[in-house]
Parts: C-alpha cells; sequence; structure tokens
C-alpha cells in the first residue's frame, strides 16, 4: 500500500523554465503579488488536465511519453546540480579543455546563427554521470534513482522561484493551502493523478525497507511540491535575516526556527498519514507551521512591522521590470526585421545596379 503526501503537480514546468532561463543566461523574475494569487489557480488547471488526460488515454503510453520527457529534464537538472560541486575537486585532476559547438544557416550575408555553445570537460562528466542515474530510472524506476532526480528537480525550483516580501509568501502559502485541502479531501483527482503519474515528481520513502533492503516495495511519497513551495519562503526569511537581522545578531534565527517548523510539520503529517491510513495534503500542517513560526517570533521580538514590510524589490520595480523585458523583446524584433528589411533592399538594389550594367555593356556591344 502506497501512502501519499500530496502537492502542486507544477515542478516540471518549473523545472523545464528554469533550464531555458539558464541556457539563455538570464535571471528568474521574483514572484508578485499577482503572481503569488494566479499560481492556485495554474496549478488546479494543470492538475485538473493531467487528471482528464489519464481518464482519456492509455496510461502507459502517456507515462512512456512523460518518462522520456522527465529523463532528459533530470539529466539536466541534475548535471546543473552537480558541477558547482564536484568542480573544484575534479578540476585538480582532470585538464578541463573547453569546447565550443556552433550551428549556422545559409552563407555570406544570409548566414544566421541558430546555435553557439560552450561546455567543458567537467561539464561532459557531470552529463554522463547524470544521464547513468537517467538511464537507471527510466528502465528500473529504481527508488533511489527516483528520489536523486527529484532532488535535482527541487534544488533548481528553489533556486528559480523567488518571493519578493513576506506578504507575497503569505498569499502564495495561503492559496496553496486551499488548493491542496480541496483537491485531496474534496475530490479525488490529486491521488489519481499521483498515483497514475510516474515521474520523478516526488520523494519514495520505502516503509519496508529492513525487511526488504533495497528492493523494498511499500513506499510513502513527498511530493516536491511540498519541498518547493516552503523552501522558496524560507529562503526569504533567510534574505531577511541577513539584511534586517544581521547587524543584531550573528545568527538567522528566522531562518532555523522555520526550517525546524518545517520539519515538525513533515512529521505531524507523517503521524497523521500512518494513523489515518489514508492520502494527507502536507500542506495543510506545513503552510500553519511556516507561516506561524517567523510570525510568532516577530512578535517576541517586536520586528512584526519589519517583517511584513520586507522586501527585496518594491512591486512596482516588479511590474516595471517586467514591461521593460516585454518592450524590449519587441524592440529587438522589430530592429532584426529593420535589419532583414534593410539586407533585402540592398539586395534588391545591387540586383537593379548589375542588370543596368549588363544592359549597358549589351548597348555598348
Amino acid at each position: 500500500m502506497d501512502l501519499f503526501l500530496n502537492d502542486p503537480l507544477g515542478c516540471s514546468d518549473v523545472v523545464g523554465m528554469f533550464l531555458l532561463l539558464q541556457e539563455n543566461g538570464e535571471k528568474p523574475d521574483s514572484m508578485t503579488h499577482k503572481d503569488a494569487m494566479m499560481f492556485p489557480l495554474v496549478a488546479s488547471c494543470a492538475l485538473l488536465g493531467l487528471y482528464i488526460v489519464f481518464k482519456l488515454f492509455n496510461k502507459e503510453y502517456l507515462n512512456l511519453l512523460l518518462a522520456l520527457y522527465f529523463f532528459v529534464l533530470g539529466v539536466l537538472a541534475l548535471t546543473h546540480l552537480l558541477k558547482p560541486n564536484v568542480a573544484p575537486l575534479l578540476s585538480t585532476f582532470v585538464p578541463n579543455v573547453p569546447y565550443k559547438l556552433t550551428c549556422t544557416e545559409g552563407t555570406g550575408d544570409k548566414k544566421t546563427e541558430i546555435m553557439d555553445y560552450e561546455f567543458d570537460c567537467i561539464d561532459l562528466i557531470c552529463v554522463s554521470v547524470s544521464t547513468i542515474f537517467g538511464i537507471w530510472y527510466l528502465v528500473k524506476k529504481h527508488w533511489i534513482a527516483n528520489n536523486v532526480l527529484g532532488l535535482a528537480f527541487a534544488v533548481n525550483g528553489v533556486e528559480l522561484l523567488q518571493l519578493n516580501s513576506v506578504i507575497t509568501g503569505c498569499i502564495l502559502l495561503g492559496g496553496l493551502f486551499i488548493y491542496d485541502i480541496f483537491w485531496v479531501f474534496g475530490t479525488d483527482v490529486m491521488v489519481t493523478v499521483a498515483k497514475s503519474f510516474e515521474a520523478p515528481i516526488k520523494l519514495i520513502f520505502p516503509m519496508d525497507i529492513l525487511e526488504r533492503g533495497l528492493a523494498a516495495k511499500n513506499f510513502a511519497m513527498l511530493g516536491l511540491g511540498d519541498i518547493v513551495i516552503p523552501g522558496i519562503f524560507i529562503a526569504l526569511l533567510l534574505r531577511f535575516d541577513r539584511r534586517h537581522v544581521g547587524n543584531d545578531s550573528k545568527r538567522p534565527i528566522y531562518f532555523y526556527l522555520t526550517m525546524v517548523a518545517y520539519f515538525l510539520g513533515l512529521v505531524l503529517t507523517v503521524l497523521v498519514m500512518h494513523v489515518f491510513k489514508a492520502a494527507q495534503p502536507a500542506l495543510l500542517y506545513l503552510v500553519p507551521a511556516c507561516l506561524g513560526a517567523p510570525v510568532l517570533l516577530a512578535l517576541v521580538k517586536g520586528e512584526i512591522k519589519n517583517l511584513f514590510t520586507y522586501q527585496d524589490h518594491t512591486e512596482d520595480a516588479l511590474n516595471n521590470k517586467k514591461t521593460d523585458g516585454a518592450s524590449g523583446e519587441n524592440t529587438s524584433k522589430e530592429n532584426e526585421n529593420k535589419e532583414s528589411e534593410n539586407k533585402e533592399n540592398e539586395n534588391k538594389e545591387n540586383e537593379n545596379k548589375e542588370s543596368v550594367e549588363s544592359d549597358e555593356t549589351k548597348k555598348s556591344m
């Protein structure tokens, strides 16, 4: 019997977006109030869409496509996680030779660059190791391979998503609190999708590991959303500690206290799950723990105003940044169109000149 600690099923989109941002060299934007309010609605649409797809189509073929998709994403996510940690060790005895992969289309003035990717020997080693884990999961679906890829997704997800303020975090966690309770207790949608979705979007904990060892078959599962969503809020509290509490205290107390509260909330979730032998919405226990701990501490220390007014960036600055980014993309597209038009006009003028010159030479002859 598998027991589920359910969560928002949207980590695959998060990691996919992260990898695209990293490839383009862009930094992820902070989440605004509007983004936080829309997140549960978008997650609900994605969850319901997956539920309908699994009801209408054959699960075997769908899971095969999903397995291939997550194989590619998992290799990239694990590679991104491995390189900064193993690079100092490998660079001492591996010659780190740089490589460059370039792909162009056309010749001469019409030559356009399709791909320009730089990598080195350490990248190749990390990709090779990640591919081994990916193939292991793809072939065996072993719980260790699943957890390695799942943790890579979770770390990348926390790195991508960034809350701008505690108020934004409260909006996000509050919305997902209601979302998780509704889809678990109110319908069979969450449990059905969790059971049908064979992908490393959850961590698997063997319950019979003492009897069966690594070949355990009875599992409890923790969705990655139960790690990523509280994780980005705890990361915000760490930044708050460093900026506002750092002058008065050497330790990031808000961060440590909320981490302990998160762990206790997770333990409570597991206990309730085992007592009732039923799927539990983990955010039902994690959200009060993660929000209650810093608020109570702020009340005790008299820093409640500082906590709720803290912002990495102002809301207007974030909105202007997104607007400028969109307008910048439009401007770049317009410039590209103008350049292409100018090149076409120049080519036409050159062709006209050549035709005129050829006519003149014919007349002179």
